[in-house]
């Protein structure tokens, strides 16, 4: 999750939520929830308590009832929902909109900008850039260059690196700004813009590229249908959209993991293509990335308008 605010201007306060922590670090549930109501006494408006009182609910049967009310009193402090409270109301099965807010999945990456790359490749074993970068490749040729590229969720620039000698010039969108900073340091974009993809989208003009592409980006959004119409929107006629999600058993629909991803179905993945007017041109199970010593399955995509 998001580091939370460094002070809640209350140092015993202060003193209080590290320990709350801390318990709830080393599995002590109760007393974390003890120590966060104890904070939320000296300081009711700190956000990052609620937020940790309603984590430590969720983690003790008997006051797991009683997690969501916390998660709604940090989300009213935070309507932006950069704490990520929204994601664990969805895991309680309190909400079926949206989990994941833009504001926390750009506290989460502005947070992890530094490690991003080792921990996504050495870690994770994350593959999708060169999936993306094989899947064009057989079906375009290994010579196929792409004059005007998007990358949506560019994050460092791993994307970028993979698509060398088959893309000109490359436009990386990411919510996060220190992510853009560092993939401002690779040299390799002509332009960079900080936003919300599905608004970017909205903003670039009609038939403006041959490729869009987007790595493990999905996983952060419930409703892929706007972005997938979005793309066909600024794609030239013969352009490609090529992307990876993750995958779960069932055909359709959406399912939040346990691992906080989005997973779509297959059908769903189709179903909005078609209703974007792109047809597919590759659509292949796939390994995306390890998690826990395990293949995450996933899918490799590529429509074509």
């Amino acid at each position: 999750m998001p580091a939370p605010d460094r002070s809640s201007g209350d140092l015993l306060a202060d003193r209080r939520y590290a320990w709350a922590e801390a318990a709830f670090a080393g599995g002590d549930a109760e007393a974390a929830a003890d120590l966060a109501g104890q904070v939320l006494e000296r300081v009711p408006g700190y956000g990052p308590a609620w937020l940790l009182l309603g984590r430590a609910r969720a983690a003790v049967p008997t006051l797991r009832r009683e997690a969501a009310q916390a998660f709604r009193a940090a989300l009213a402090l935070d309507p932006e929902d950069s704490l990520g409270a929204r994601l664990h109301l969805a895991e309680l099965g309190e909400t079926e909109e949206e989990a994941i807010s833009p504001a926390y999945v750009r506290a989460l990456f502005d947070g992890y900008a530094g490690r991003f790359e080792r921990h996504l490749v050495e870690g994770l074993g994350y593959c999708g850039p060169a999936l993306i970068r094989s899947a064009l490749e057989r079906l375009r040729g290994p010579d196929v260059v792409f004059s005007r590229v998007l990358d949506l969720g560019c994050g460092t620039g791993l994307m970028a690196r993979a698509l060398q000698g088959i893309a000109g010039s490359l436009t990386g969108i990411d919510l996060s700004p220190r992510m853009l900073a560092e993939a401002r340091r690779t040299g390799l974009y002509a332009r960079l813009d900080e936003g919300d993809l599905r608004d970017v989208l909205q903003s670039e003009p009609p038939a403006s590229a041959d490729l869009a592409v987007a790595a493990d980006v999905f996983i952060y959004l419930r409703m892929i249908g706007p972005v997938v119409a979005g793309v066909a929107r600024v794609l030239v006629p013969g352009g490609l959209f090529a992307f990876t999600v993750q995958a779960h058993p069932g055909e359709r629909g959406v399912v939040l993991g346990a691992d906080g991803r989005y997973a779509h179905g297959v059908a769903t993945l189709r179903e909005a293509a078609e209703a974007a007017g792109l047809a597919v041109a590759l659509l292949e199970p796939a390994e995306i990335r390890r998690q826990n010593g395990s293949g995450v399955p996933g899918w490799l995509v590529v429509l074509a308008r």
